[in-house]
């Protein structure tokens, strides 16, 4: 039945997509989702990971960072290479005899039995570590180099393969039992509105009746069990995310929404996910630390939609049929380079673009959310009103409707879940300590979303906007004078201060977007200071504000901590804003 559906939404959706034709391919497959046809369960679900693994009951932080430690054949996880263009040559004892009790690219956690994957590095080579991974217990080595340089021990085995980070993903997705083709998996990408994205989605498909997981900057939702995510990466390194993903596979997750980074497809963190959705919310200038160029940026997103494969079946594969579909926004300047990597039919939304195959119209924005008429390709049209605030929110609203519709949630069950969604921690969120003057925290932190957050308080405040944010340092460094001018263009008084200082010098990334503000007409001393010290900056910006002014605290959103030198310091700008309130209050 899954073959069936993918042959009719491929069949359905002209190969050169004529404008003319987009309506009818939509309808058909809009059709038989909708006739409520549902395959059979493609037979007792394989959960290998299952046995081994904590039940989500019990889920904590702890127990998400476990790895599982029943053994598995060097044999049978080679047998992840299986759908991959992946070659790999093989030296030591018989694939067959070798047990693997754990996959890691550290060496400091090896124990017995673990397989060590030496992956090349920005800071160092994992090759390096080959020994003292041996010294520990591992039974087999996977590197990139000759194994002969490395005088193994004739009991360890060695696995050369071309790209290591790629086998690491792999190899994990074997040894957790490919949790991904066990459920229907959608990958959101993009600039900004990932998490908000992720979670718009995963509302949607817990209230048509799914048990929905997610993986995100904020958090990880394993049905409904939520565990936050202290790692301060969006994607896990491959095999904490299998592990995760397994949790998903035993905790009964149809499907899983997945936040998928440029980092994560770059490094090969995602590597062996078998997505069926990938849907974008934007894409402007960020992470170039990481790829180089905004050409590589873009094309490193690009790959999501690429792993999007409307041939290839899974197995067991989810309870369920589940389209494949390719979620482009129409507004934004991406769809004409993401369309060219889409093997999957498109799916298009927009505010802007009144030829969006899911287009949002009537639009009206307000201080405590937005309203707006939603049309879809089969001719249905319906009502939304959201609690989210500002014209960005309505397009993450499109997408997620887009994603959902493919997999035939109903019009009315979309507007219920967008009706009475709570919102994401740390995105546009309200702190109230009595103030006679506006308190919002955001997780704004590119010059794009920065420009977002200030337009939309602009005409909700009555008296001045004042926003307080920095740059993360060992980071995009373009970005900063840039993020000043939008201050500087957008803002009546801003504090520039610390994001992450890392190991650079905290005045000196300060200074650099202060050049992009001063660029762009501002004052320092006037019209923004430069402070270093993320608390003392928004004790400074609560000190100068007064009634009816807003004062927005960018960058932090939902993280526990700020990154200092080498240091990671507890930190929460909700928590810091609370106390300083408070504190005013008191005196």
């Amino acid at each position: 039945m899954e073959a069936s559906l993918v042959a009719i939404s491929w069949l359905c959706w002209p190969v050169n997509r004529p404008e003319t034709d987009w309506l009818s391919g939509w309808q058909a497959v809009g059709a038989f989702i909708s006739s409520g046809t549902r395959a059979t369960w493609y037979g007792t679900m394989k959960a290998l990971s299952a046995p081994r693994i904590p039940h989500p009951d019990q889920l904590s932080w702890k127990h998400l960072q476990k790895r599982i430690t029943a053994p598995m054949h060097l044999a049978d996880l080679l047998r992840g290479f299986d759908r991959a263009d992946i070659t790999f040559s093989y030296a030591g004892p018989p694939t067959g005899s070798l047990d693997v009790s754990a996959i890691t690219y550290n060496s400091q956690v090896v124990q017995p039995g673990a397989l060590f994957v030496a992956r090349p590095g920005h800071h160092a080579d994992g090759h390096h570590f080959i020994p003292d991974a041996v010294a520990r217990g591992a039974s087999v080595i996977v590197g990139s180099r000759d194994g002969a340089e490395f005088a193994l021990p004739g009991s360890v085995g060695y696995l050369r393969v071309d790209h290591p980070a790629r086998a690491l993903g792999l190899l994990a997705c074997a040894f957790y039992g490919q949790p991904s083709r066990q459920m229907a998996v959608i990958g959101v990408t993009g600039t900004d509105g990932k998490t908000s994205t992720v979670n718009l989605i995963a509302a949607i498909l817990d209230a048509a009746g799914h048990t929905s997981g997610l993986t995100s900057t904020v958090d990880f939702k394993i049905g409904p069990q939520r565990i936050e995510n202290e790692t301060r990466f969006t994607n896990l390194e491959a095999p904490e995310l299998q592990a995760v993903m397994a949790q998903m596979v035993a905790g009964g997750v149809d499907y899983a929404v997945i936040e998928s980074t440029s980092s994560g497809l770059e490094l090969e963190r995602l590597a062996g996910i078998e997505y069926d959705v990938a849907v974008v919310t934007n894409i402007t200038s960020e992470h170039l630390e990481v790829h180089g160029s905004k050409e590589a940026y873009w094309r490193a997103k690009a790959m999501l939609f690429e792993r999007v494969d409307p041939l290839q079946a899974k197995e067991p594969g989810p309870p369920f049929v589940t389209p494949r579909v390719c979620v482009l926004n129409a507004d934004d300047a991406s769809y004409a380079f993401l369309s060219r990597f889409c093997r999957a039919p498109i799916l298009t939304y927009g505010i802007e673009n009144p030829g969006a195959d899911v287009n949002a119209h009537q639009v009206v924005l307000r201080a405590d959310g937005s309203s707006f008429a939603v049309a879809l390709p089969d001719g249905t049209t319906f009502q939304v009103e959201s609690p989210l605030v500002a014209r960005f929110n309505v397009a993450n609203c499109l997408a997620a409707i887009a994603a959902c519709w493919s997999q035939g949630v109903a019009p009315e069950v979309i507007a219920h879940a967008l009706a009475t969604f709570s919102g994401v921690p740390g995105r546009m969120e309200r702190i109230d300590a009595g103030q006679d003057f506006a308190v919002i925290v955001d997780y704004a932190h590119t010059a794009e979303s920065l420009h977002q957050v200030l337009t939309v308080l602009r005409p909700l405040t009555r008296g001045r906007l004042i926003a307080v944010f920095g740059s993360a340092g060992d980071r995009d460094r373009t970005k900063r004078p840039e993020m000043g001018a939008v201050a500087a263009e957008n803002a009546d008084y801003f504090v520039i201060t610390d994001e992450d200082p890392r190991t650079e010098d905290a005045l000196s990334i300060l200074r650099e977007i202060a050049a992009g503000a001063v660029a762009a007409g501002a004052t320092e001393g006037v019209d923004f200071i430069n402070q270093v010290g993320r608390r003392e900056a928004i004790a400074r910006a609560f000190a100068v504000a007064g009634t009816g002014d807003t004062v927005v605290l960018c960058g932090k959103g939902h993280e526990q901590s700020i990154i200092i030198g080498t240091a990671k310091l507890p930190w929460d700008d909700r928590r810091v804003a609370r106390e300083l309130l408070n504190a005013t209050s008191v005196t």
